[in-house]
């Protein structure tokens, strides 16, 4: 079958999509720097899981790094690429925006270009919903402007996809780009919400919370994003672009409850000023992305958070 290049397959998104792509069958270039900003320890473990499967290839290199990615695509000739490297962090983005752009930005610009050259059919790129912007009319549709950004982050992500509007405006590259809203389960970064709400409350330490806990989020479990991502890889279409949420907004009170019930302990909380760049409010409007790809989030807040959980407990991710 088809080939596929991931980029960022060593980190949360991309080996859980590794996964899935080989399962199904697809030949699978992992591409991953295995940088140290979120933890090199978790991203030698994906890789590990991966390296033994049949299907699979890892390059260690950087998407910045034009002659990696050349000969990459042109010893490997995968017809797809799915674009998952980048710097995440919407409050860490603020301490070194010019790395942020260096790599969310110039690394796409430097695969895209060696796509091109490559005769990629189809390039799907990691969004997020952070391009919405702080806002409170939801929910939050893919034609809504998206040109009010509240971090070097978001700014980077929302740039990711003009680049790629220009790249299939001069060269009919179909494109799509997948904001993701809000995505947790295993193997997440260290520092992520989820992931740091469950260890500490299993280890019995308290939970820091940013503002009064009413701000909502748009919670998206790990299995439902590969599921949009595989279907949008299928389906090339022109330049798209698609909300991928479960479109169930919740509390950040309401999450800290749920993990507590399924840890089966109380949660001490800690409470701190909100954070710069944080929003109030991600709610996805679930309907394109329904219509485009046949795809809406399945796996509930309670399922995802339970497996989670048990992930955690067992220490298998």
């Amino acid at each position: 079958m088809a080939g596929v290049l991931v980029t960022g397959a060593a980190g949360f998104i991309g080996s859980h999509l590794c996964e899935a792509l080989l399962r199904g069958g697809r030949k699978v270039v992992g591409l991953d720097n295995l940088g140290e900003a979120f933890g090199r320890e978790r991203k030698e473990q994906n890789v590990a899981r991966l390296a033994g499967q049949p299907g699979f290839v890892f390059v260690r290199g950087d998407v910045r790094d034009r002659d990696c990615v050349r000969q990459t695509l042109g010893r490997h000739g995968p017809e797809t690429v799915v674009h998952l490297a980048a710097l995440g962090g919407v409050r860490e983005s603020f301490r070194s925006p010019d790395e942020y752009a260096d790599v969310n930005v110039r690394g796409l610009c430097t695969l895209v270009a060696e796509c091109r050259e490559s005769l990629v059919e189809h390039i799907v790129f990691g969004s997020s919903s952070s391009v919405y912007g702080d806002r409170d009319d939801p929910p939050f549709a893919e034609s809504d402007a998206a040109d009010r950004p509240v971090s070097p982050y978001a700014a980077t992500k929302r740039a990711g996809e003009l680049l790629l509007n220009a790249f299939h405006a001069g060269f009919g590259i179909p494109v799509t780009s997948l904001r993701f809203f809000t995505v947790y389960g295993p193997r997440q970064r260290p520092g992520m919400a989820i992931g740091s709400f469950v260890a500490r409350i299993i280890r019995d330490e308290p939970v820091t919370l940013f503002g009064d806990g009413s701000s909502r989020r748009d919670y998206t479990y790990i299995d439902d994003v590969v599921e949009g991502t595989l279907r949008a890889l299928e389906r090339p279409g022109g330049c798209l672009v698609l909300n991928i949420g479960s479109g169930r907004p919740i509390t950040l009170l309401r999450l800290v409850e749920t993990i507590a019930a399924a840890v089966g302990r109380e949660a001490r909380v800690a409470w701190t000023e909100r954070a710069t760049g944080d929003v109030g409010l991600t709610w996805a409007d679930p309907s394109r992305a329904e219509a485009v790809l046949g795809f809406r989030a399945r796996v509930s807040l309670e399922e995802g958070i339970r497996r989670t959980v048990d992930a955690t407990r067992s220490d298998r991710p």
